[in-house]
């Protein structure tokens, strides 16, 4: 068996044949189901299905069932800068209720900016609406009830982050996106039905990647998304603001970029490491420079975009000005010379601002040896000094 295939094997998601939202609850009565929800619930439905004429909906009866099991919960959590928590509330079924509660909690901020051109600057919410509902209603749909666990939803300074207990459906992020038609399975099938026939989610697997549009749209960062297949628990991020300025100018000023584009640039803005195919890729199309191990935006797309001061302290000064430095430290010191530690903190700085410091240390340690092989600079234990 090839290693690829073994891997296609691996990321195939497990499914139970058993449907937890579709459940009988012992001695349920209508008495446990909520009015206000159920009124709710057949205004959203007619909505949905309007070729079903309303007084017939109007005179069907109360569907027999409760969505109540040992957990179902969604926890609201306002966290400061210093990821404190400020405050925090339980919100439990019915969810086409309380969603809205929930949702209302978000500090929603209207945001202004000067477009290029005009004194009007052009006004958005922190949050696309869609977005948040999306995101939430999609915790709520595929959150695995049988872990016993609450659904998280954390509102932090800049972004908001969603948590529930579960598999990734679609197996990996890159298939939910590529998909072309609707998801062939569902780990809470009756649920999620319910939910399509009230407008809170679809089943033809648009949501997510429409919400990555709205970002796209909105010239923001794109959506994380933390997959834990070990802890069996999915997380989405949602940037309320700008992460790297010359991102967003990159997306407002550049209208040739595909999606796919700017899923992967913004991958490059937030550190994130892509393969190499994906590498070589951007670098065909100018949009990297660089080599397949140590790249960033190219200097074409940085001089268009006005990105140049980003675009120098990420790669740094050239290694003969950073030598250059090194002898001007050391003459400095003089007689005592000086340690490594002593030079990287002088040069930190200048170095590359996208490597790692154990990849700045590296960097310092390979031009130290290589001015003592030609002979400017020369060790005594941990101490260099000038060649005299």
């Amino acid at each position: 068996m090839t290693q690829e295939r073994l891997s296609a094997i691996l990321e195939e998601p497990i499914f139970e044949a058993k449907d937890w939202s579709a459940e009988i609850v012992s001695n349920a009565t209508l008495a446990d189901l909520d009015e206000l929800a159920i009124a709710k619930a057949r205004v959203m439905f007619k909505k949905v299905h309007s070729r079903i004429p309303a007084e017939e909906v109007n005179a069907w009866s109360v569907p027999v069932f409760k969505l109540r099991p040992a957990v179902v919960e969604v926890t609201w959590t306002l966290r400061n800068e210093h990821q404190e928590v400020v405050d925090y509330e339980h919100f439990t079924a019915p969810f086409i209720l309380t969603v809205d509660q929930i949702l209302g909690k978000i500090r929603n901020l209207t945001m202004r900016e000067l477009p290029g051109g005009t004194l009007f600057p052009d006004t958005m919410k922190q949050y696309d609406d869609y977005t948040i509902r999306e995101a939430l209603h999609n915790a709520i749909a595929h959150q695995d009830y049988t872990l016993q666990q609450r659904i998280n939803f954390v509102e932090n300074p800049g972004y908001l982050y969603y948590e529930n207990g579960g598999s990734f459906i679609p197996g990996t992020l890159q298939k939910a996106l590529a998909t072309k038609g609707p998801q062939r399975h569902f780990r809470n099938e009756c649920l999620c039905r319910a939910m399509v026939n009230f407008n809170m989610i679809d089943t033809v697997s648009r949501g997510i990647k429409k919400m990555f549009n709205e970002q796209w749209r909105r010239h923001f960062p794109m959506p994380d998304y933390e997959i834990d297949t070990l802890n069996n628990e999915v997380g989405v991020k949602i940037y309320g603001n700008t992460i790297n300025e010359t991102y967003t100018k990159l997306l407002k000023e550049n209208n040739s970029l595909t999606l796919e584009d700017c899923i992967l640039l913004d991958a490059v803005q937030k550190g994130h490491r892509i393969s190499e195919n994906n590498v070589v890729s951007l670098m065909e199309k100018g949009l990297l420079e660089g080599d397949i191990t140590d790249y960033h935006i190219s200097i074409d797309v940085a001089k268009k975009t006005r990105q140049l001061p980003e675009y120098t302290r990420n790669k740094g000064l050239d290694k003969a000005k950073i030598q250059q430095m090194i002898i001007q430290y050391l003459q400095n010191a003089g007689s005592l010379g000086a340690k490594r530690d002593g030079i990287f903190d002088y040069l930190k700085e200048v170095l590359p601002q996208n490597k790692t410091q154990e990849q700045q240390e590296r960097m310092i340690g390979n031009i130290l040896s290589e001015m003592k092989e030609i002979g400017l600079i020369h060790p005594k234990g941990r101490t260099w000094f000038l060649k005299s």
